[in-house]
């Protein structure tokens, strides 16, 4: 239940048009183009000891420069409509999941499944 939450939660936040560094997800920022996994460790562990207040405050990161800065002012929602298709995906398996889970305990309680409508 927490997961479906927490699901929820972060599709909510991408409905607006600007990615928050100081509270992106790991997947957020790597939507944008130039910050894989690792960069995107990088900006989660500068935040912890350092608040980010503009994509300018990158550059203090080692590795991070003009380019990538460039790329994250120019972070658009298409990329973020990526990233919310994937929680969708997320979202709609974990409920076939939970769905085949009753499924089978109810089977294995009456020996036999009963039709679904």
């Amino acid at each position: 239940m927490k997961k479906i939450v927490a699901l929820l939660m972060l599709c909510g936040t991408f409905l607006f048009a600007q990615i928050n560094l100081q509270t992106a997800s790991k997947e957020e920022l790597m939507s944008i183009k130039g910050i894989g996994e690792k960069k995107a460790e990088q900006i989660m562990e500068y935040r912890k000891t350092n608040t980010i207040n503009n994509p300018e405050d990158l550059k203090n990161i080692k590795g991070f420069g003009d380019n990538i800065v460039g790329n994250v002012k120019e972070a658009n929602p298409v990329s973020k409509e990526k990233i919310n298709k994937k929680v969708e995906d997320k979202k709609e398996e974990k409920k076939k999941e939970l769905n085949n889970a009753v499924d089978k305990k109810i089977e294995k309680t009456t020996g036999s499944l009963i039709p679904k409508l």
